[in-house]
């Protein structure tokens, strides 16, 4: 967490909590979530407008963390901005070596790999459960067929549970909404 985050946490500890207004993708797109957009319904339904600026998004991902509830937020100075997750807290790019990085290329450790009923592949890594970058199977399956990666089956509807994380903190929902 970014150390102005911290000082104004301190400054301003009785700052209510954001719900809904900010959303996290299965491209690892963050989405901004006015009043208009969530009158129109949950993430699922409605994304909102998609964040570009790279300095905004690199200061979102430094103060991005999980509560003791499994809800993820972004840390905004001493508000609590709740995201909204479309199924997991993070997408992962696989490395032609099959090595795990985020998004902007921060190496990870794989601890397992799952795959879901519609051929959906996951990777639960040591900073928690996220999605395999869509761009990337073809080096995720290169990974599996040298047995550098043994993927488990799993059931997508029970990953947030399974893995402790909230999709929509606002509705405590621990499931992916329809």
């Amino acid at each position: 967490m970014d150390d102005i985050v911290k000082l104004a946490m301190a400054k301003w500890p009785q700052v209510p909590a954001c719900f809904d207004w900010l959303g996290f993708d299965d491209r690892g797109d963050w989405y901004m979530r006015d009043d208009a957009v969530q009158a129109l319904g949950g993430f699922t339904v409605a994304k909102g407008s998609k964040l570009s600026h790279t300095k905004l998004i690199e200061f979102i991902e430094r103060n991005y963390q999980c509560d003791a509830e499994g809800r993820w937020h972004f840390q905004n100075g001493p508000q609590c901005v709740y995201v909204e997750l479309q199924s997991t807290p993070f997408v992962w790019r696989v490395q032609d070596d099959g090595q795990l990085t985020t998004l902007r290329g921060q190496a990870v450790e794989l601890l397992e790999s799952l795959v879901d009923e519609n051929g959906r592949l996951y990777a639960l890594s040591d900073k928690g459960l996220g999605l395999i970058h869509s761009l990337d199977t073809w080096w995720a399956a290169l990974a599996i067929e040298d047995k550098r990666w043994n993927p488990k089956d799993v059931l997508s509807k029970q990953l947030a549970a399974t893995y402790g994380y909230v999709i929509s903190p606002a509705q405590g929902e621990q499931k992916p909404a329809d």
